[in-house]
């Protein structure tokens, strides 16, 4: 429970810089930031699988770079999701959702402990 809410936390961090480096994404504040990331954790739970499944083939056509798009509109559909929370087109989507994926994977290794196995 408590690796769950360092997640959140971290998630809420990132995707608050995320905000301040892409001109287009907009957060309300830091508890905007906190349920777009849980949000954001649960459509990526729920809808994501769903989207890669029927994009597979234009996913291996672009070698995996779809992918790209797919984080983009879970991006766009918590930013509908949530109040306080608004990202103004697909270019901010596209480029805040590369950007957040980055920071999660640099922001996961750095927390990862040595021995764990998550």
């Amino acid at each position: 429970m408590r690796a769950l809410a360092l997640h959140l936390v971290v998630s809420a961090l990132l995707l608050w810089l995320v905000s301040y480096i892409v001109a287009g994404i907009h957060l309300g504040g830091f508890g905007s930031a906190l349920l777009a990331a849980l949000v954001l954790g649960v459509v990526n739970f729920l809808v994501r699988p769903i989207l890669i499944i029927v994009t597979l083939p234009v996913t291996i056509l672009t070698l995996g770079l779809f992918l790209i798009v797919i984080n983009a509109l879970m991006l766009m559909l918590t930013a509908a999701i949530v109040p306080g929370f608004s990202v103004d087109g697909f270019k901010s989507a596209l480029l805040g959702g590369l950007l957040l994926g980055l920071f999660n994977l640099a922001a996961s290794a750095l927390l990862r402990r040595p021995g764990s196995r998550v």
